[in-house]
C-alpha cells in the first residue's frame, strides 16, 4: 500500500496491483462444454512444471502459441462470464480500465491460524477487575439449561481458524492506470498478503 495525491492535492490511501496481460486459453460453449464461459490464463510458468493434462489442454487445437518463442505458459487459469468479443489467443490488458472506474477486488485473505473469540469475533472479554483471574479473553457461557435445551446451538461463535477465506471488497475506485508498467492504483486496501493473486472486476 501507499498513498497518491489527486489533482486537488488530497492524499488517498491506495494499493498497487501488478496486472500483466492475460491470454484467452479457451472459449467454452453450451453445445460442446455444457455451459458458456471464457477461460483466461495469467502469470508465467515453465513447461517442466506443468502437468501433462494442463499441457495438453493449452496445446489443444494444434499450433499452440504458448511455450518456445511464443507466450510463456500461464501459471493460473480462471473462468469468467462469456464475452462474444473474445476469441482464443486474444490478449486482455489493463487498458480496459480507466481512472475513476468503480471495481470490486476478490482474493484469499491472510491466514491468521487458530485465534480466540476476541480477535476472531470481536468479543470484549470479561471484566478486568473484581477478582477476575486469567479470564480476560475467555468466551463465556456457550449453553446450558437456559438456552436451547442445554445444548450448544449451531453457529455459536467460538475460537477457531481465522483467515484464508475468499473476500470481496466492493466499491473501490481506480485512481491511476499505468500501461507501461502494467500497474493499477486502486483506492483503499484489498485482501491478501503481498504477492496474492487478486481478481479485479468492473461493475456495471
Amino acid at each position: 500500500m501507499t498513498q497518491v495525491f489527486d489533482e486537488s492535492g488530497v492524499a488517498h490511501p491506495a494499493t498497487l496491483v501488478s496486472a500483466a496481460p492475460m491470454t484467452v486459453t479457451q472459449v467454452k460453449s453450451t453445445e460442446v462444454d455444457g455451459y458458456s464461459a471464457v477461460q483466461v490464463g495469467a502469470g508465467e510458468r515453465k513447461e517442466k512444471n506443468l502437468s501433462k493434462p494442463v499441457l495438453g489442454h493449452l496445446s489443444a487445437g494444434g499450433g499452440s502459441s504458448f511455450g518456445g518463442k511464443g507466450k510463456p505458459y500461464p501459471r493460473y487459469l480462471r473462468e469468467y462470464a462469456p464475452d462474444s468479443a473474445l476469441e482464443k489467443g486474444a490478449s486482455i490488458d489493463i487498458s480496459i480500465f480507466a481512472a475513476g472506474d468503480i471495481v470490486e477486488v476478490a482474493a484469499i485473505s491472510k491466514g491468521k491460524g487458530f485465534q480466540g473469540v476476541v480477535k476472531r469475533h470481536g468479543f470484549s472479554g470479561g471484566p478486568r477487575s473484581h477478582g477476575q483471574k486469567n479470564k480476560e479473553r475467555a468466551p463465556g457461557s456457550i449453553g446450558g439449561g437456559g438456552r436451547a435445551g442445554g445444548r450448544v446451538i449451531k453457529g455459536m461463535r467460538m475460537a477457531g481458524r481465522m483467515g484464508g477465506d475468499r473476500v470481496t471488497v466492493r466499491n473501490l475506485r481506480i485512481l491511476q492506470v499505468d500501461t507501461e508498467t502494467n500497474t493499477l492504483v486502486i483506492s483503499g486496501a484489498i485482501p491478501g498478503r503481498p504477492g496474492t493473486l487478486v481478481e479485479v472486476h468492473g461493475t456495471k
